[in-house]
């Protein structure tokens, strides 16, 4: 039995829980009850003050850890709590990683393609389809960086195209506004402006074809200078710090689901948006169908 223990080590010398209990023939649950009843003299309060403490210890000798590499060194120092737990706790206590140690290049403007003027500078908006805002992002994953092409209606904050590649290129950025065009385009839809900043995937040919095609406007972003595109920037900044940052994914599949149901589900359904009178994008717009916004 101890070679076939030795051979599901990992690397840091740790086999699971359920494969302990299974080795030892024991239950889960009867393991989970026997450590309550080992730390019953304790009361939860100062249980978790205990893993607390030591999660501060381990941030400080690690910095760079997330909720899961954390969780890895609680089971070898004797905790038995899983990552959700601990994902909790290090929210609480402020302690998750946000910050990366290499920042992918997004924006390359060193190209011989044509370059717009900005035609959103002191705009007014009145309504929906009058002014699509696109920007790319990076996912950092464990052992490579993805990218996140997204289109924002400006109006109603609401994200309507995006797409996640593990190519930055104008594929990319061609598959999210695909994705607009899906969901809102219609002969109706006049003098819509479609803004970028001035990166080579947004002023390929293949692209600007696109948005011609459909009689879209093409501004364009002042070369270095993201606060023209602050709306998108800012819901770029929401998903980051509501979604990427605390979730540390390991896969692309991972990754590409939970940010799909983020942008679905949390942020155009749900998520507030107080320059839109603290109603979620989906809703507001709702209202504005109706007639009914306050």
């Amino acid at each position: 039995m101890f070679g076939r223990v030795e051979s599901e080590l990992n690397s840091d010398n740790y086999i699971s829980i359920g494969k302990t209990c299974s080795y030892l023939g024991v239950s889960r649950s009867g393991f989970y009850n026997w450590q309550k009843r080992k730390n019953s003299g304790k009361s939860n309060d100062t249980y978790e003050m205990s893993i607390k403490d030591e999660i501060q210890k381990i941030v400080v000798s690690f910095t760079g850890y997330g909720y899961r590499r954390v969780t890895k060194e609680l089971h070898r120092r004797g905790y038995l709590i899983n990552s959700k737990r601990v994902l909790r706790l290090m929210k609480e206590d402020n302690l998750l990683c946000v910050k990366k140690r290499f920042t992918p290049l997004t924006t390359n403007s060193n190209h011989n393609f044509p370059v717009y003027p900005n035609l959103i500078k002191n705009i007014s908006l009145s309504g929906l389809n009058q002014v699509w805002a696109s920007d790319i992002t990076y996912i950092h994953l464990l052992r490579e960086f993805i990218y996140l092409a997204a289109i924002i209606d400006i109006f109603s904050r609401k994200c309507i195209g995006w797409e996640i590649d593990r190519n930055i290129d104008t594929q990319l950025t061609l598959n999210a506004l695909r994705k607009a065009l899906e969901k809102r385009w219609n002969p109706d839809v006049k003098g819509l402006i479609h803004h970028s900043d001035q990166g080579v995937q947004y002023a390929s040919n293949d692209y600007i074809n696109c948005l011609k095609k459909y009689n879209i406007r093409i501004s364009m972003s002042r070369k270095g200078n993201p606060y023209d595109n602050a709306f998108v920037e800012s819901f770029i900044k929401t998903l980051k710090y509501e979604e990427v940052y605390i979730s540390e994914y390991e896969t692309f599949n991972e990754a590409y689901q939970n940010i799909e149901n983020f942008i679905e589900e949390v942020y155009n359904k749900k998520r507030l948006h107080s320059s839109i009178g603290y109603l979620p994008p989906d809703e507001f717009e709702a209202g504005i169908n109706l007639n009914i916004l306050p």
